[in-house]
């Protein structure tokens, strides 16, 4: 099987139209041919902006996590710092510049984890997940008005179990955490 030839069905777009454009919620319709020439004349489409996240660990080797609302499934789960990249801000700049603002914690040693499309099939934006092992409490908290969370240090056992009981929901860091403990397991 080749892994490579995926522009043979990359479809075109015919026409698009913006249905709202707002700084949270961007969605358009595209009208569209498919490789095989067939038309969708309603192909909706998300536009965000890329994504960040980080596993981050103390020098103490204590995972730092939070706790949040999310209004979209109304839970309050457990998550790793994330966030957006402003415009025009590289992603691991983003991520160490998230990290500060939500837990106060800051340096260490910094690696990009992988890669990932939140969802291909009808979002734009990828999210880049890191490592940052070594991290150390600089500073307090700075979160926006809309944001409440709580942090806490966690031993790696007690993610492993939240990551594995389902306590952590969100699939773009579930599949980084899953790929650290894997990764740890393999000794690499």
């Amino acid at each position: 099987m080749s892994m490579t030839g995926g522009e043979k069905h990359q479809w075109k777009v015919l026409e698009s139209k913006y249905l709202v454009k707002r700084k949270w919620l961007t969605a358009r319709c595209d009208r569209v041919q498919l490789s095989n020439g067939v038309v969708n004349d309603e192909y909706y489409v998300l536009e965000y902006p890329e994504w960040v996240n980080t596993i981050a660990i103390t020098r103490e080797g204590e995972f730092i996590v939070i706790r949040q609302y999310r209004h979209g499934i109304r839970e309050t789960g457990y998550e790793i710092c994330a966030g957006i990249c402003e415009e025009g801000e590289q992603p691991e700049l983003a991520a160490r510049r998230e990290l500060l603002e939500e837990t106060g914690y800051a340096g260490g040693e910094w690696s990009k984890l992988l890669e990932i499309a939140p969802n291909a099939s009808s979002m734009n934006n990828y999210t880049h997940c890191f490592l940052a092992v070594g991290v150390e409490k600089i500073d307090d908290s700075h979160l926006d008005p809309t944001e409440e969370l709580d942090v806490f240090l966690l031993q790696k056992e007690e993610v492993f179990d939240l990551l594995q009981s389902g306590m952590i929901k969100q699939a773009t860091m579930v599949a980084p955490l899953w790929k650290y403990f894997y990764e740890q397991s393999c000794g690499k």
